[in-house]
């Protein structure tokens, strides 16, 4: 069930261009403090190139693998040689952002699309940094901005100001949609940050067949009123993606258990999704810092890959 107060935020009007501007710079600064103070410190650990290519030949040592000697070489020069190889740093990376009305939707500190905004413009400036190609795709139940991978600051830059610009043409969401076009738009192995509140339940086959292909990591954005309503007794609601309007209870107790019941198993159904396809996944709220919560998670990656 998706709901919002009729009272609630109602979606901006869309920003004046000196306003967008003001916006992008202090989201640039602020990514760039929580990068100083290590907010992503294991991204470049974590997320490297996902080929290899050939660096040079060397005389074998003890311990080298069987199948690393180059036979040619070895008959050659008559004793044994290996090749070497180095992983490939270079990587694209999508930041994939839901639009949709629900996102709209924030009872504390911010909206689930303000989180998504500085979320994004962290990840964005930790792959500029470490001089990976960033694109961005923007996606309510359609496609509503896609701008390929390039590198440069600039060129993040330019993403913030889509970002942040953007007003959404359709509330709905389709993320099956997004995933089917990241998959077409992404010729090479890359790196796609999923950002949403995935109120779409139709969205695993497509996540499953991406992952394939690409490493995904998914951040399902909440708000503490979704799983936790307050005593409020009788409220309009409105749906952020159809408009329909409802009258709620919440002086009831047993509407509440039902409705923070429905919101738990929306959230272990999306967790379950995730592990499914072989995707990591992180929860983020919007009434707490986010910084701490990614910090943990690329550790925890960094920390698996070393296994």
């Amino acid at each position: 069930m998706r709901f919002a107060l009729t009272r609630g935020r109602r979606p901006p009007a869309p920003p004046a261009s000196q306003e967008v501007g003001d916006l992008v710079r202090r989201l640039e600064i602020r990514a760039r403090r929580l990068m100083e103070n290590r907010a992503l410190g294991a991204y470049d650990a974590v997320f490297r190139g996902h080929g290899i290519e050939f660096a040079e030949v060397r005389e074998y040592e003890p311990g080298d693998p069987f199948n690393a000697i180059d036979w040619k070489v070895t008959a050659r020069a008559g004793r044994p040689f290996v090749k070497r190889f180095v992983e490939e740093r270079e990587l694209n990376v999508l930041l994939a952002v839901d639009v949709s009305g629900s996102t709209e939707f924030g009872t504390r500190k911010r909206t689930k699309k303000d989180l998504a905004v500085e979320v994004a413009a962290l990840l964005g400036l930790a792959a500029t940094r470490n001089n990976d190609r960033v694109g961005l795709l923007l996606f309510s139940d359609v496609i509503e901005s896609f701008v390929r991978p390039r590198r440069g600051r600039q060129r993040l830059r330019l993403l913030l100001h889509e970002l942040v610009s953007h007003v959404p043409s359709r509330p709905g969401t389709d993320l099956g949609l997004a995933l089917r076009t990241a998959g077409r738009a992404l010729k090479t192995r890359s790196l796609v940050f999923l950002l949403s509140d995935f109120r779409d339940g139709g969205f695993s086959r497509d996540l499953t067949a991406l992952s394939r292909r690409h490493d995904v990591v998914g951040f399902h954005l909440t708000d503490p009123a979704e799983g936790k309503l307050p005593r409020a007794g009788l409220i309009e609601v409105r749906d952020p993606e159809t408009g329909r309007l409802g009258v709620l209870d919440l002086g009831d107790a047993g509407v509440r258990e039902r409705l923070a019941g429905i919101s738990a198993s929306r959230a272990d159904r999306i967790s379950r999704t995730f592990r499914r396809s072989g995707c990591d996944q992180l929860v983020l709220q919007t009434d707490r810092p986010y910084a701490p919560d990614l910090a943990a998670f690329f550790a925890r990656r960094a920390r698996a890959r070393l296994k």
